[in-house]
């Protein structure tokens, strides 16, 4: 007869085969979801859940909110389906995440509209050292307590729901549970039928914008870029959309998927590891 910690370990090995490493031991085989705490996950947070049972047919259900990494185990090792009772708890549980998510994503924009209405503009690229670095004009952007250059990033209904805050050492945060995924900044005024730029970072888009004199989107990520472009086909239907990608494996990678996604161009630096900002400063050297 299987003892009690072999299940225990037994399902702690396949979850950790998987990627997900439980921090929390021993586990608990009692049949109910616990949420715990991942190895490599912010301390304090518990983004991992389980259910393991261990009766006759002892068997479990992982998952890791973070990558997405989600199974089943069964001792024997055959398929079996989960209970009905399994599957009312990660229902609920799943519901349960997603109120606690955008609660965190609401405090996260009311504290950016407050940071936002206290920060003060920036009129001059000599007011910041990550401007004269990167060799771009403030635009939007505007200086926090002495420091920090805070960028304005909006969701896919143009309200103001996150900063990114840059420090002078070039060091780059978002607000603590803000949302980011499908959101962007802006830099420029766009018009009925004008072409849109769309990057990953501020400052290579402060320099496309400058360079070209085109309204530009900054996706933030290269994992964002496609979300971000399909919002702007939807603004902007007949505009034409050029993706300004980063020139390594993810940035290109990401950049010839978002062209596609919205019937677009996609446009990298002729330097390998160099994104546009340092393309463009590049050629004015």
């Amino acid at each position: 007869m299987t003892s009690l910690i072999e299940i225990e370990n037994a399902f702690f090995n396949h979850a950790a085969d998987a990627g997900v490493i439980f921090t929390d031991r021993p586990l608990i085989a009692d049949g109910v979801l616990h949420r715990v705490h991942v190895d490599g996950d912010k301390r304090g947070t518990k983004n991992g859940a389980y259910i393991l049972h261990a009766d006759g047919n002892s068997s479990g259900w992982l998952q890791h909110f973070n990558t997405g990494i989600s199974g089943k185990w069964t001792l024997s090792g055959k398929r079996e389906p989960m209970t009905k009772a399994m599957l009312e708890q990660i229902k609920a549980d799943r519901e349960r995440r997603q109120i606690e998510q955008q609660d965190r994503h609401n405090d996260a924009a009311d504290k950016a509209r407050f940071i936002w209405s206290n920060a003060i503009s920036v009129k001059d690229q000599t007011q910041h050292p990550y401007l004269i670095k990167k060799n771009v004009q403030p635009h939007s952007a505007r200086l926090y307590r002495d420091d920090a250059l805070v960028i304005p990033i909006y969701d896919e209904n143009k309200s103001l729901i996150n900063l990114q805050m840059i420090q002078p050492d070039g060091t780059k945060r978002f607000l603590s549970g803000g949302r980011k995924k499908g959101c962007f900044a802006v830099i420029g005024k766009p018009d009925a039928g004008c072409l849109i730029q769309v990057c990953e970072g501020w400052a290579t888009g402060a320099s496309l914008n400058e360079s070209t004199g085109h309204f530009t989107v900054v996706a933030l990520d290269a994992g964002n870029l496609e979300l971000v472009a399909l919002a702007f086909r939807q603004f902007y239907p007949v505009s034409q959309i050029v993706i300004c990608g980063d020139n390594d494996p993810v940035g290109v990678k990401a950049a010839i998927a978002a062209a596609v996604a919205v019937g677009g161009k996609y446009l990298l630096p002729a330097t390998v590891g160099h994104d546009w900002n340092d393309e463009l400063n590049r050629e004015v050297a």
